[in-house]
């Protein structure tokens, strides 16, 4: 069921929260599917629902750093300049977890935790309500498009929710950039709205391993590190826009086409995003939603530019456009 965010809805999300229940509710990058980390049963149907293999970790979110750091075992002063920063906001942190902290099934069994503190009005007024760290993966199931709506939840997950709470679109679009510091240097985990640029003006050592790819079965230290994530049910291909009006010209019948430099009118359903980074990404997850919907057989992107400021949305991309 889907309720539109007030006061009556707060209440309800967080007495559902508090019992174990799933709550489906918006942070600032996507919607996130809660439950409270502390409670392995409540944990385990987040991961029912999804479809979500059991050794990827889910990120808990929490009202406030403090509150992030007491589910740590060590807090080096990385994290906290990082968190001083960054928080409340797109920006995960892989800690070494306390232990008895938060039910095993969020961590996967690893020893490391992955924290945030959400901006979002909604989401921050839900954690502050129920008092409790909530683990929230995106509200969809493994590895397809995440949600920016509560349609988009809805349409996922259906009656596997409790509550989802409407709080709008989301602004980032993209989720997290997730940080693992517990290394010497710290590593970039996951690509996101943080971008390394900004994370090393705080420690000019942090590396990018964001391109990383978690084998099948094998522990993940961070979520969204699947070789295929983000993906639409319609086989995506990611080309330039050559190989594109190649593509057209050769069959363009139900044929979607996602770019941000030029429109074809020989695709059966068109949508440009801006050509700019940040604009794409908060638009990316939409359009693909819309074009998935579409009944096409095929979805053509337009391939974004070899630069950093476009990391976040081109691993998105490429992990969408690889097979099942």
């Amino acid at each position: 069921m889907i309720v539109p965010f007030d006061d009556d809805a707060l209440a309800r999300a967080s007495a559902l929260l508090a019992s174990g229940r799933l709550v489906a509710f918006p942070t600032e990058t996507v919607y996130g599917l809660g439950a409270r980390a502390d409670d392995a049963s409540a944990v385990r149907r987040i991961y029912e629902a999804k479809g979500r293999p059991a050794e990827n970790p889910s990120i808990v979110h929490t009202r406030d750093a403090a509150s992030a750091f007491a589910l740590a075992l060590d807090v080096p002063p990385l994290a906290r300049a990082l968190a001083a920063r960054f928080w409340p906001g797109p920006l995960t942190l892989v800690l070494t977890v306390r232990p008895g902290a938060v039910a095993n099934e969020v961590t996967a069994g690893g020893p490391t935790i992955a924290l945030r503190v959400p901006a979002h009005p909604v989401a921050l007024a839900l954690l502050d309500r129920v008092k409790l760290p909530i683990a929230a993966p995106s509200a969809n199931r493994s590895t397809t498009i995440s949600p920016t709506t509560a349609e988009h939840v809805h349409k996922s997950l259906g009656d596997r929710v409790d509550l989802v709470v409407d709080g709008g679109a989301t602004g980032f679009g993209i989720e997290s950039t997730i940080v693992d510091v517990t290394t010497s240097p710290a590593r970039v985990l996951r690509r996101g709205s943080v971008t390394l640029e900004a994370l090393r003006a705080i420690d000019e050592t942090i590396v990018d391993a964001g391109g990383n790819v978690v084998g099948h079965g094998e522990l993940a230290r961070a979520p969204g590190t699947q070789a295929r994530h983000y993906a639409p049910r319609t086989p995506l291909e990611l080309l330039s826009r050559t190989d594109i009006e190649r593509a057209l010209a050769a069959d363009s019948k139900r044929t979607g086409l996602l770019s941000r430099s030029f429109d074809d009118s020989r695709a059966g359903k068109t949508l440009r995003l801006p050509d700019d980074p940040i604009a794409y990404a908060s638009g990316l997850y939409a359009a693909l939603h819309a074009l998935d919907d579409a009944g096409l057989d095929r979805l053509l992107v337009e391939a974004v530019p070899e630069s950093a400021a476009w990391d976040a949305v081109r691993d998105r991309l490429t992990r969408a456009s690889r097979p099942a």
